[in-house]
């Protein structure tokens, strides 16, 4: 049959329900699907769709999340694809929906991530599953020890510095866990050195991902920002909205902030 389905960018999505032909274009939401136990109707994926690890080799590849190889999703005949508004393009976006039924999402904070989970149950049919998945992540979020508003600097690229800054789902998980971010401005702002120095923030959070931060980088800011605590972390628990949230309070609570 039929249905109508809103996404969170106000567009209302007709497909065929269930939908048996799946692609996923968001790293987070393949996983979120696995989770949810429709690995059977998924036949294409991201390179970067790294979990679960079995499907790089079961399931098709239809590119990058910005680089999207059409003829490879036409011969997949999807009844449904799966986006989001930040990590895909409008353009690519666009050419599929005119072809295709596209479902995206929008994150910029917790509960547009918790309502995307329950969103995408009710998309494949399994919105029991969502809302119990929506129920333990946030059960495990309410009894994690928070952090102390510690002034924090969350660095996501270099060259040029960049940071998550507002209006981004990584600055509504550091505020999630009692994490105070230093930059006021909105997305990802560049940052000089001379900035971040005076920024002055008591933790640095240099991220697995985009940018494969290493320890020379944290030798490196630790010349600008002596006092600070630097630390390598992983992007995937503080970026991930899907069901990966059920292992980011137990790596939260592993961190060591303080100076």
């Amino acid at each position: 049959m039929r249905k109508m389905h809103p996404d969170q960018l106000g567009r209302l999505v007709e497909f065929n329900f269930p939908p048996q032909r799946i692609i996923s274009l968001v790293p987070s939401q393949t996983e979120l699907l696995f989770d949810l136990g429709v690995a059977d109707r998924v036949v294409g994926i991201t390179k970067f769709c790294v979990h679960p690890g079995e499907w790089a080799n079961s399931k098709a590849t239809v590119g990058g999340t910005k680089n999207l190889k059409f003829d490879v999703i036409e011969k997949l005949k999807p009844d449904l694809i799966i986006g989001n508004k930040e990590e895909n393009y409008e353009e690519g976006i666009a050419q599929l929906a005119a072809k295709f039924p596209v479902w995206m999402s929008n994150i910029t904070d917790w509960e547009s991530a918790m309502q995307m989970i329950r969103s995408i149950g009710d998309l494949v049919g399994e919105h029991v599953r969502a809302n119990s998945l929506v129920h333990v992540i946030q059960n495990k979020f309410n009894v994690q020890k928070k952090f102390s508003l510690l002034p924090t600097l969350y660095l996501i690229w270099k060259k040029p510095w960049m940071a998550a800054g507002g209006n981004t789902f990584i600055d509504a998980m550091l505020s999630k866990i009692g994490l105070a971010n230093c930059v006021a401005q909105e997305r990802y702002p560049e940052l000089s050195l001379r900035e971040i120095g005076e920024l002055s923030p008591q933790a640095v959070l240099l991220s697995s991902e985009p940018f494969p931060f290493r320890q020379r980088h944290v030798e490196e800011l630790q010349l600008i920002l002596p006092a600070a605590k630097i630390v390598l972390v992983d992007g995937e628990m503080f970026s991930w909205y899907g069901s990966r949230l059920l292992m980011a309070p137990d790596y939260f609570s592993s961190l060591d902030l303080e100076t």
